[in-house]
């Protein structure tokens, strides 16, 4: 009798066996996973190559969050992630922390973008000089009548300081390129979370003034034409504007990895930079890199 318990208990272990053996085969895991994280200028094309890239391979997983330039930089150093998203280079301090933490930084440019400065459709001002961008966001200028609006106060909205973009339009256009200037963005200027904080608040707001990477600009907005200076020429944000080089606000948008990648994150970065993950970059609103 108890050999025959123990050949029944026997036969059922492998049963079971089998049948998970049989599951595991039904539904093979992923061979890579991939982690990316950062830039929110980002997220939204990450999200799209994921998608497309997982639908083509499916056996790789890619999972994509936002949370900031900084952010996704932060979880690199600290090994946390596969890739970095940035919409600005790492810093020489962030490079200093990941060489101390035994990482070799490798940057890759795998998108183009333009910083489009926005209003309310009902704001009559539809062109700016860089240096009067720069003195709006200052707080040299406070009223619209001082660049040829009406008479009513600016509201300045800019994200985050962990944003990429508000870095890059901080060094860019608020000082305007001088690596010396200590300007800063006026205290009043209010930081929003996200490029749909931007966005919601413009439209409510008829005296505010925001900016944003041109993918995430809503059509019913309006965007404001740039000049270099007084003498022009005036230029909206655009594919072509940004590469012909005539739009003044246009940046890389990067992709970083603890070293050299290797399997399935070089295979992904590799097919990032090929023509049709560079098609979906025109269908969102980016500028391809050539």
């Amino acid at each position: 009798m108890k050999r025959l318990v123990l050949f029944v208990c026997t036969l059922m272990l492998l049963t079971a066996c089998a049948s998970s053996s049989g599951r595991s085969a039904s539904q093979p895991p992923a061979s890579a996973y991939i982690q990316n994280k950062g830039s929110d200028t980002l997220v939204n094309l990450a999200l799209a190559w994921a998608e497309e890239y997982q639908g083509e391979h499916a056996d790789v997983s890619i999972s994509v969050t936002g949370g900031g330039s900084g952010t996704g930089i932060a979880a690199l150093l600290n090994k946390t992630v596969d890739i970095a998203n940035a919409s600005r280079q790492m810093t020489v301090d962030e490079t200093g922390q990941a060489q101390a933490n035994g990482i070799q930084p490798v940057e890759f440019v795998v998108a183009r973008d333009a910083i489009a400065v926005i209003v309310n459709p009902t704001n009559p001002v539809d062109a700016l000089t860089l240096q009067q961008i720069s003195d709006i966001y200052s707080g040299k200028f406070n009223n619209w009548r001082q660049v040829g609006g009406e008479d009513r106060p600016i509201v300045r909205l800019s994200r985050e300081t962990n944003s990429g973009t508000h870095v890059y339009f901080l060094q860019t256009v608020i000082r305007l390129g001088d690596a010396n200037s200590k300007t800063l963005f006026s205290t009043d200027t209010l930081l929003l979370p996200s490029s749909e904080g931007i966005v919601n608040e413009l439209r409510q707001n008829p005296n505010a003034i925001g900016y944003d990477g041109l993918g995430y600009i809503p059509s019913d907005l309006k965007v404001i034409a740039v000049g270099k200076d007084a003498g022009g020429p005036f230029v909206k944000p655009s594919i072509a504007s940004v590469n012909d080089g005539s739009y003044p606000v246009s940046r890389d948008l990067y992709m970083y990895t603890a070293g050299p990648p290797a399997g399935g994150v070089k295979a992904y970065l590799d097919w990032i930079l090929s023509p049709e993950a560079q098609a979906i970059v025109a269908q969102l609103g980016f500028v391809p890199v050539k």
